[in-house]
């Protein structure tokens, strides 16, 4: 074994031991931190304003539903995960304000990536993605959340769905919407 090949060793020796002293420094360094724990599910984690969890369903305040069955976030979804089927509307029978509603509308969260494209897509604001992230399942088909698992409670003063209304009363599908602020 020649001088060099002898020095390289030792010098791949030291470079080796100056790592594995910068680790164990990192380790000795990070002891008197204090750990950050959550006692979940006594005290949840803070998610941040942009999180993207379950999605729901909204309505406006009078009880109507906002989707309008237009499948613009089925469209939207890169994973195919929103089905959405429509029926008309009729005054005796009037779930939204448009000519349509959302009959069936699912949403796979097993596909769901929580992109939030859906609720970029919705014309309406219909579908929200909130900030719940507890989202657990014992088989594929609680996966499927139904019209009925994502629609808000009706709010206070407003009137449950299907709602008789006179005739011509709603002629926009699509309220007046204020910009984006």
């Amino acid at each position: 074994m020649s001088l060099m090949g002898f020095l390289r060793g030792l010098w791949a020796a030291f470079l080796g031991m100056l790592e594995m002293l910068r680790g164990l420094w990192t380790t000795f360094r990070s002891m008197f931190e204090k750990p950050v724990t959550y006692q979940y599910p006594e005290v949840k984690r803070p998610v941040r304003e942009r999180f993207k969890g379950r999605h729901v369903l909204k309505r406006y305040d009078n009880g109507l539903e906002r989707c309008i069955g237009c499948a613009l976030c089925a469209a939207a979804c890169p994973a195919d995960a929103i089905f959405v089927e429509a029926a008309e509307n009729t005054d005796e029978e009037r779930y939204s304000p448009g000519d349509r509603y959302a009959s069936t509308y699912e949403i796979n969260l097993l596909r769901c990536i929580f992109c939030g494209y859906c609720e970029d897509a919705c014309p309406t604001e219909a579908i929200v993605l909130e900030h719940q992230y507890e989202l657990s399942f014992t088989n594929r088909r609680d996966a499927i959340y139904t019209k009925e698992l994502l629609i808000v409670p009706v709010p206070a003063g407003g009137k449950p769905t299907p709602q008789n209304v006179p005739v011509g009363m709603y002629n926009r599908a699509i309220p007046e919407m204020k910009d984006p602020a």
